[in-house]
């Protein structure tokens, strides 16, 4: 059974940093593309950024670009997001999702991930 725990989310002033975690089990990971996306109230949920399965190729949405730093611990089986000068319309609920599809582009569209988390929630105060 595979599983996807987020952690590290919470409440943090505008200009602060924090830094997500998501652990996985149940899959041999280092086949697998990681992503992190995300949904404010209101709103569909969006891409955020992604690494491929040797780590060796990024990508992240425009709005997070400079900000935001996504890695991986293939011999921890887990993947990162590093969030630094966090804004309050950063605020959502992020999750991270994991691809076995086979390719040479980072993937930023949910319908190419197989297995997702619960989420977990990051509010930015100004």
């Amino acid at each position: 059974q595979v599983q996807l725990v987020e952690s590290g989310g919470g409440l943090v002033q505008a200009g602060g940093s924090l830094r997500l975690s998501c652990a996985a089990s149940g899959l041999t990971f280092s086949r697998y593309d990681m992503g992190w996306f995300r949904q404010a109230p209101g709103k569909e949920r969006e891409f955020v950024a992604a690494i491929r399965r040797s780590g060796d190729s990024t990508g992240y949405a425009e709005f997070v670009k400079g900000r935001f730093t996504i890695s991986r611990d293939n011999t921890k089986n887990t993947v990162y997001l590093q969030m630094n000068s966090l804004k309050p319309e950063d605020t959502a609920l992020y999750y991270c999702a994991a691809s076995s599809r086979a390719t040479v582009v980072v993937l930023r569209t949910e319908r190419m991930y197989d297995y997702w988390g619960q989420g977990t929630q990051v509010t930015v105060s100004s």
